[in-house]
């Protein structure tokens, strides 16, 4: 099958022009830059892109798709649906589900579910844990984009808190390390007293006063100085507080990620979302927000991704103490991150290298998150047009929900292409698709 994208404006390696792209099966084959594609050239399929603007798809390197063990709140298959509507063509999942993704055999059980289930290109974390650091060593590199450290803040035994564990991780591993930083001896404390002078289950509004910008910077600050100290790889995940990204920017083997709701949401939007804007780390203030924001484009944040963690609606019930963490993104992160476009918080190009060729470059991802002859064409297709409102209707996720169910935006993913084929179209889904295993380095 030879596709041909045209008379849309691609956005790549830092420019926006347009053109026109050559899908040979896979594969791109071709950017043709000349505003008319040469005649002579047969293709079996053409795609009018006029008025659009074609990207890389996008690569969401943090979710949580609840599979395996945890199926009532997502499984692989309607996550990687709903990444597919939202033009998320790769995801890199976490090692937290049931069973926890800490042994070679946990990780090839995932692979294998995946392969039959799901839509989009998928890899899997490793989870490190206070005791797996020699099988974690001898891991093979190319299978995953690395290990995946709470330093802080976990269940089951995945909290690392040995203080031998977390230097053999840090001085040993060669991988990407990325890290949860939340000190957890803190957020106890602040636990106790906001339970003392707020009763058993304190109202959501404390939940940035609980696990506290103190609780993330003492974490991360030690984090950043292990990885200095040996020399590792460190991505530090969703960081939330304007302090924190003070320890960026200064040496490129440690780097840091914006989570989309931390950059939409402040510690106000508690009042209209309560629980349903409850995430780890917490959402802080407007002031943390704004800091994070301008950090998307000086360097200090590397990626953007989702954290997307879906709950049933009945697990989002109660307070600091009851209500479940974390909340459903995949679907909406690249519209949402158009939107701040059109806020002039960011460029279409920067949001193209903090969703796309970020991701690819840190984890060394073969043959994907840009367009380039070669290359795998997981290529996605938007376009600003007339509004349109999340409902309950369109949402994907199997919980059935989204915090911006209400939220009105002005760009839509009009098509999304995964290894050169169509999956998504203007409404229409492919339930057939399946995605490949991503591959490293």
């Amino acid at each position: 099958m030879r596709t041909l994208i045209k008379n849309g404006v691609v956005v790549n390696e830092g420019r926006a022009e347009r053109a026109s792209v050559v899908v040979d099966n896979d594969k791109i084959s071709e950017i043709i830059t000349a505003s008319v594609p040469p005649r002579d050239i047969h293709f079996d399929k053409e795609v009018d892109a006029t008025g659009c603007f074609v990207l890389p798809g996008v690569i969401d390197s943090h979710v949580h798709f609840r599979e395996p063990g945890l199926t009532a709140k997502a499984d692989i298959e309607s996550e990687s649906r709903a990444a597919a509507y939202g033009g998320v063509t790769s995801y890199f999942e976490m090692p937290n589900t049931v069973p926890q993704t800490t042994s070679e055999e946990a990780l090839a059980a995932k692979l294998k579910l995946a392969r039959e289930k799901s839509h989009v290109n998928y890899a899997f974390f490793i989870g490190a844990t206070n005791d797996n650091v020699d099988m974690l060593c001898g891991i093979d590199p190319h299978v995953v984009p690395g290990v995946k450290l709470f330093m802080g803040s976990s269940t089951g035994n995945m909290l690392v808190d040995r203080e031998a564990a977390l230097r053999r991780i840090f001085s040993e591993i060669k991988l990407p390390v990325m890290a949860h930083c939340e000190d957890t001896a803190i957020i106890n404390r602040n636990m106790e007293e906001a339970k003392r002078l707020h009763g058993d289950d304190p109202d959501v509004a404390f939940h940035p006063q609980i696990r506290s910008a103190e609780a993330c910077y003492e974490s991360t600050s030690l984090a950043v100085r292990l990885a200095s100290q040996y020399g590792a790889r460190l991505h530090v995940a969703h960081l939330t507080t304007a302090r924190e990204l003070e320890l960026f920017g200064n040496d490129a083997n440690i780097t840091a990620e914006a989570v989309v709701a931390h950059l939409l949401f402040c510690d106000d939007d508690y009042k209209t979302h309560g629980t349903l804007i409850k995430c780890n780390p917490a959402i802080k203030t407007a002031a943390d927000r704004d800091a994070l924001r301008r950090a998307l484009t000086d360097g200090r944040i590397t990626t953007v991704s989702t954290d997307h963690a879906p709950h049933c609606l009945a697990d989002k019930q109660g307070g600091c103490a009851r209500a479940a963490s974390g909340m459903p993104m995949v679907q909406f992160s690249l519209v949402a991150m158009l939107g701040l476009v059109d806020e002039g918080v960011l460029t279409l190009e920067r949001v193209v290298e903090l969703m796309c060729h970020n991701q690819a470059r840190l984890f060394e991802v073969r043959d994907r998150g840009f367009l380039r002859p070669g290359y795998k064409a997981d290529i996605t297709i938007v376009r600003r047009g007339e509004p349109w409102t999340v409902t309950e209707e369109c949402v994907q996720s199997k919980c059935g929900w989204s915090p911006l169910m209400g939220h009105e935006f002005a760009w839509r993913v009009e098509q999304t292409m995964c290894n050169g084929r169509v999956i998504y179209n203007g409404g229409s889904f492919d339930a057939s698709s399946r995605g490949e295993q991503i591959m490293f380095r």
